[in-house]
C-alpha cells in the first residue's frame, strides 16, 4: 500500500463533527432486520465496524414510513417504538466503541416493490409516476402526499438525532423517491415541483429546511446524490459544471453541510475535458465537504460483482493520489467493509495480504 495511504487517516469534519479519519463505511441494504426492527446482530455488525477504526458509519438505507416507502424484505424502519429502541441500541454501541454513526434515510419511492411491501394495495410514489422515463405507472405524487412524505422525512431525521446518532444522510440518489424529482426525465411535473433545477430540487429543499430548523445547526445534515440511474447507468441529471452548480447550490442553502456522491467507479472524470470526480466538482463548486464513492479497494465494480463476479482486493494508489490533491475529503468504502470489519484496520497497517475478495455470498452474512 506504501505511506501514502496516510492521507485517509487525517482527521476532518462535516459540520461540527470531528472524524478520526477519512474512511466512511458507505450505506448498504441488509435486510437482516425483521418487522423492520434492528436486532442485536444488527447491533453488533455496526459495533464491530466501530471497533476498528471506521472514521465513520453510515447505517443501510432506513425507511421513513411503513407504507409507502418499503418494498424490500426485513429493511428497517424508525417509525415504531420498537425500531426506535433497536437504532438507540445501535448508536450506543457504536459510541462505547469510541465511533461515529450517521443514518441513512431512504423512500424507495418508483423502485419499491408493492408485491413485498407492507402495503400492496398502495401505489408506489414518484414524482410523476415514472420508474422509466416515458412509461408511467402511477398517478404522480398528489400536493398532500408531498407533504405528507416531506413531514415522514422530517420526522424520521428527528428520531434519528433523538436515537443519539451522529448525523443523517438523506438518500437522494439511484433512481429513488427524491431522485424521482431531481431527474428531469422522471420528473415532467408543470407545478412548482418540476420545471428548472428550482423546482426540481425543491422537495429535497424542503426536508432539509424544516430539519435544519427541528435539530439546529450543530446536527449534520448529508445528503447523497447520484448522476447515474438504476434505468440509465450513462445518465448525467446535470450535464456540465454550470448545471451541476444549480443543482446543488439550493440544497447548500436549504442547509445541507456535505454531499455525498455516488458514481460507479470513482476515478473516472464526472465531465468531458476535466479530471475532476463528482465529488471533486461537489466540493469544488460548493465548498462544503464531500464523499466520494464507487468500487474502491476491490477489482471489479458493483454491478459485476452482483452478477456472480468475484472482486479481489485492488491498489489504493488511484485514491490517494486523488485525495492527496484535496479533490475530496472522504471516501465511502462498500463491499470491502461489508465482507471485513478489520479492513481499515488492515489499510493503516499495511496488511495487504491479509484482504479478502468479495462475492455475492457475503451478502448473506453479517460479518
Amino acid at each position: 500500500m506504501g505511506s501514502t495511504t496516510s492521507v485517509l487517516f487525517e482527521p476532518a469534519t462535516i459540520g461540527s463533527l470531528e472524524l478520526p479519519n477519512r474512511i466512511v463505511m458507505a450505506p448498504m441494504t441488509r435486510s437482516f432486520s425483521p418487522g423492520g426492527v434492528p436486532g442485536d446482530n444488527v447491533v453488533d455488525y455496526y459495533r464491530r465496524r466501530a471497533e476498528n477504526d471506521v472514521g465513520l458509519i453510515l447505517t443501510e438505507g432506513v425507511h421513513p414510513n411503513t407504507t409507502t416507502a418499503d418494498g424490500t424484505p426485513n429493511v428497517p424502519d424508525i417509525v415504531t417504538a420498537e425500531a426506535k429502541a433497536g437504532w438507540k441500541k445501535v448508536a450506543d454501541a457504536v459510541h462505547g466503541a469510541r465511533g461515529k454513526i450517521g443514518i441513512q434515510l431512504w423512500h424507495e419511492g418508483p423502485y419499491r416493490n408493492p408485491a413485498k411491501s407492507s402495503s400492496p394495495d398502495i401505489p408506489s410514489w414518484s414524482a410523476s409516476g415514472f420508474k422509466v422515463p416515458g412509461k408511467p405507472l402511477w398517478e404522480p405524487m398528489s400536493q398532500a402526499q408531498i407533504e405528507q412524505a416531506i413531514t415522514e422525512f422530517v420526522d424520521a431525521a428527528v428520531a434519528a438525532k433523538e436515537a443519539g446518532f451522529d448525523c443523517v444522510e438523506f438518500h437522494g440518489a439511484h433512481s429513488y423517491l427524491l431522485d424521482s424529482f431531481f431527474w428531469a426525465k422522471t420528473n415532467q411535473r408543470t407545478d412548482e415541483w418540476g420545471g428548472d433545477w428550482t423546482g426540481r430540487t425543491k422537495f429535497a429543499c424542503e426536508i432539509i429546511h424544516r430539519t435544519r430548523a427541528i435539530v439546529g445547526g450543530n446536527f449534520p445534515l448529508i445528503i447523497r446524490l447520484s448522476q447515474w440511474k438504476q434505468q440509465d447507468f450513462a445518465a448525467k441529471a446535470a450535464q456540465s459544471p454550470e448545471e451541476l452548480s444549480q443543482w446543488l447550490s439550493p440544497l447548500v442553502d436549504a442547509g445541507v453541510d456535505a454531499f455525498h456522491c455516488s458514481q460507479r467507479r470513482f476515478w473516472e472524470p464526472e465531465f468531458e475535458g476535466y479530471d475532476l470526480n463528482f465529488a471533486g466538482w461537489a466540493k469544488k463548486l460548493t465548498g462544503l465537504p464531500s464523499i466520494s464513492v464507487g468500487s474502491v479497494g476491490l477489482s471489479g465494480e458493483f454491478t459485476a460483482t452482483y452478477a456472480g463476479e468475484v472482486s479481489q482486493p485492488a491498489s489504493l494508489e488511484k485514491l490517494t493520489d486523488r485525495m492527496g490533491a484535496n479533490e475530496f475529503d472522504f471516501i465511502a468504502v462498500g463491499r470491502a467493509l461489508l465482507q471485513d470489519p478489520e479492513w481499515v484496520l488492515k489499510i493503516r497497517e499495511e496488511r495487504r495480504d491479509d484482504l479478502m475478495e468479495f462475492s455475492k455470498d457475503a451478502l448473506a452474512t453479517l460479518y
